[in-house]
């Protein structure tokens, strides 16, 4: 950490109390929202939306009564499978949740993930094989559970080992041709906060991506962690678009740094009024 000792002596003028940023930074996610597509999902501040599948209504079983086989390509029968799959989650029975990470169709494994993740069977392992799933929207949902797992463990103060492993994968994942999964792993790796610092370099990294909503996950990701070496990247994502400005001002709360509370200054004259709203809450507490 070359810059910690810089950081450090620069940290005399702070924002405020790590709990008191998080704060902060949700209830201003609340007022300005975000423009990327995880911020339509998952709250950056770690307030997750709910599970597709619990918001969706029970569809009809099959004439029959019965599920479909997993061979059953037909709407009813994938339709049937995931309902099983959701079912097993309630009953935390994971031996059915598992065994549903084989089904062919994509739908059916996303359901088993989550039904894992609810029995309390999503670990490291699985995760691992689902992050290399063929399909992005398994791929999308490992990242997706794998920040879950991230904030319990942080909000629980264990699991270590996991939590190691679980980063470590993350940021590999971090190179998915897929936007959408990689936009994910970003967001994911913020709710490790300051246990996702492995990932500072290749988050800045991120913050030069073409695409815009993978510069604004990584940006908040930053923030979330509070790694000195990402504030600069914060900084210049200040110059950016207008939806990853609203998000990299909100990032700014996340470090005691002299630096950032300049940049917040710097934000109260940009072109964009919900930049300029974030920054002058930030700044007024």
């Amino acid at each position: 950490m070359t810059l910690q000792s810089t950081a450090a002596a620069s940290s005399t003028v702070t924002t405020s109390s790590p709990s008191g940023q998080r704060r902060r930074r949700r209830r201003l996610e609340s007022a300005i929202g975000g423009g990327g597509s995880v911020g339509s999902v998952l709250d950056m501040s770690g307030e997750a939306a709910p599970r597709a599948e619990d918001q969706q209504p029970a569809l009809a079983r099959s004439a029959t009564g019965d599920d479909q086989p997993a061979t059953d390509p037909t709407s009813s029968g994938i339709a049937a499978r995931r309902r099983r799959a959701v079912s097993a989650g309630h009953r935390g029975d994971r031996a059915v949740a598992g065994a549903m990470l084989s089904d062919p169709q994509a739908a059916v494994r996303v359901a088993a993930l989550g039904a894992l993740s609810r029995a309390g069977g999503l670990g490291p392992a699985v995760l691992q094989q689902a992050m290399a799933d063929t399909d992005a929207g398994v791929r999308r949902r490992a990242c997706e559970e794998a920040g879950r797992k991230l904030a319990g463990a942080a909000g629980a103060g264990h699991g270590e080992p996991d939590r190691a492993r679980i980063v470590t994968m993350l940021i590999a994942i971090l190179d998915d041709p897929d936007t959408s999964v990689a936009e994910m792993a970003a967001w994911a790796l913020g709710e490790a906060g300051s246990h996702g610092a492995a990932a500072c370099d290749r988050l800045v990294s991120m913050t030069r991506s073409a695409s815009p909503v993978c510069r604004e996950a990584a940006v908040a990701a930053l923030g979330a962690i509070g790694e000195p070496r990402g504030l600069e990247a914060v900084i210049d994502a200040l110059a950016d678009r207008p939806a990853v400005r609203r998000r990299a001002v909100l990032a700014l709360a996340g470090f005691a740094d002299r630096r950032a509370r300049h940049a917040l200054h710097r934000a109260l004259e940009d072109r964009d009024w919900q930049v300029r709203q974030a920054a002058e809450e930030l700044l007024a507490d």
